[in-house]
Order: C-alpha cells, then structure tokens, then sequence
C-alpha cells in the first residue's frame, strides 16, 4: 500500500503549476503535505486521485499507474477534496448507498451495513435523512470522509480538510487520521493548519512554487527545531525593529506583525525593555522551541 508521486509536472496553459515532483506516501503513515496558497498541493492532489491529467510524470497507487491502470487505481483511493461538491437534493444515505452500489463487493444487505458503519464512523448517522443541503460545513466534510472510504480504501488524499471546520470538527478529522494510520492505510494529508500537521504527520513534505523543496521526518524536523526561538509580535514594527531583533538571532518574518528570532541569545526580559523604551508596542514574546510554522517559513525564505 503506497502513493508514488513520480515526476508530475503540470502546465495549466503556459502556466507551471508543479514542475518535477517526486514523494512516496508509505503504509500507516501520515504525509504532511504543506506549502501556501498556491504552490501546487491540490494539483498535485488532483492528479493523484486521477482528477487531472500531468503534463509530465505520474502517479502509482499501490503500483497501479493512475493513467494507464485508472480503474484499479482508483479503486485503491479516496479522495476528500478541499470543497466537496455533491447533488444536493439528496439524502446522506441514499447517496452513500448509491456511491456503494458501483463496487461490486457490495451486496444489497452489505451495502445497508457499510452505510451505517461509515455514518456511525464519521458521526452523521443522525443526519441520514437530511439532504446534503442542509448539513453544515463541518457534516459536509465528514460526509465527504465517509463517501471517500466506501470501498475501504488502502490509501487516502485529504486537501485541506480542516478548511472551515470548527474545533471539533478539527480534532474530529485529527483523530480518525490517525485511526486509519493505524489500520495500515497510508495517507497524504494536505492542511495550512501546521499545528495539525505537526500533531499527526510521520513526515511532512514542503512544496513551494510547485517544487518540493524539503521532504523529512517529523522525528528530523523536531531534532533541528531544538534551538530556542523567540516569538515577537507588535503593533508598529519597522526597519528599525528589525535591525535591534537581527543583534539577537536570525529573523525571521512570519506576517507583517510577527517575527521569530531563531536560534535565540539573550535575555527575553532584556529584549521586551528595549522594545518598549523605542516605543515599540509588544503584543507577545515569547520563548519555543520552534514550531512546523516557524520552520517552514524559514525554508521557503531561504528560496525567495
């Protein structure tokens, strides 16, 4: 059970969206997929679920070519898109049971069985009866999770699934992740919510301007990170404030308000004084190790 990214290079007219992309997903492992908006996650997600056609390169799924072995690939996957998209007059259940009736493994009473296992699995078995319409955004993803996993597929693609969800349904999608890690599956899980992926994934692979530009172990992540960063966020920065931050560490800028100075020397206490007397306004400073956030940012500002 595996995911194979081979060479995919994707032109959308003269427009590169990925260009040589190559990583393996592994069984019972979690793949971190992270980059921003834009830098070639959901098309390199889509060509794997055998949505798009690569311009270059493929994708085998358990070995099977996902262009030229499209049926026995694609049975092999499953696929929760970032914004699903399904008839909406129709109910939970009779759409679950109308997805179940293409695979022949099914019988008509297995297919009852295998709709209210995934139903009670993803917690909308009391929606049954609700038009897809109707449910939250949160049900809609869970939805989205249950018609993925109808045939119990070996390998699962997750864009962005957290978008929109509130903290439950969060840790909802955290915890069923890790449960299908554990049943062997292996699954590429794609989220700019870094805190997530720092939480679940095996191993993350950094994608930025449609090339991957790190792939490592979660393990080899955290080893690196163990340097003391230190968090500053104000109101009213300028190049003034950057220069006193660079006399403490690298700098790096997270947004137009937050900076982390890795490999921290010094003292915070002494710092945050500086700050205010050059009237600085301090929102936060804090010491951390340094967070998946802080060290993707530093990666792809090496490549800027």
């Amino acid at each position: 059970m595996s995911i194979k990214i081979l060479s995919l290079t994707k032109y959308f007219g003269k427009v590169r969206a990925i260009e040589d992309v190559n990583f393996t997903v592994n069984n019972s492992e979690i793949v971190g997929f992270v980059g921003v908006n834009g830098a070639g996650k959901t098309t390199t997600i889509k060509i794997a679920a055998g949505i798009l056609k690569p311009t270059k390169g493929t994708v085998l799924i358990d070995e099977f070519d996902i262009i030229r072995e499209k049926v026995n690939a694609s049975e092999r996957i499953g696929w929760v898109p970032e914004l699903p998209v399904f008839e909406q007059d129709v109910k939970v259940k009779d759409y679950l049971k109308y997805l179940a009736g293409y695979h022949k493994q099914f019988s008509l009473n297995e297919i009852d069985r295998r709709v209210r296992d995934l139903m009670e699995l993803t917690n909308i078995l009391q929606y049954a009866e609700f038009k897809i319409r109707n449910l939250s955004q949160g049900n809609k993803k869970r939805f989205a999770l249950a018609a993925s996993l109808i045939s119990d597929p070996p390998n699962l693609l997750f864009d962005e699934a957290l978008n929109g969800l509130d903290p439950q349904g969060i840790s909802f999608f955290r915890d069923i992740s890790i449960k299908l890690k554990k049943e062997g599956k292996a699954i590429l899980f794609s989220s700019h919510i870094l805190s997530e992926v720092e939480t679940i994934a095996d191993r993350v692979v950094f994608i930025h301007k449609g090339k991957i530009i790190a792939d490592k172990l979660m393990s080899e992540i955290r080893k690196e990170s163990s340097k003391r960063t230190l968090k500053v966020s104000v109101r009213n920065p300028d190049e003034k404030l950057i220069t006193i931050l660079k006399e403490y560490g690298d700098v790096i800028t997270y947004d137009n308000l937050t900076f982390f100075i890795s490999s921290f020397e010094g003292d915070p206490a002494d710092l945050n004084e500086r700050l205010v007397k050059n009237n600085y306004k301090v929102q936060e400073l804090v010491t951390q190790i340094k967070p998946l956030e802080s060290y993707f940012f530093e990666l792809i500002g090496e490549r800027k």
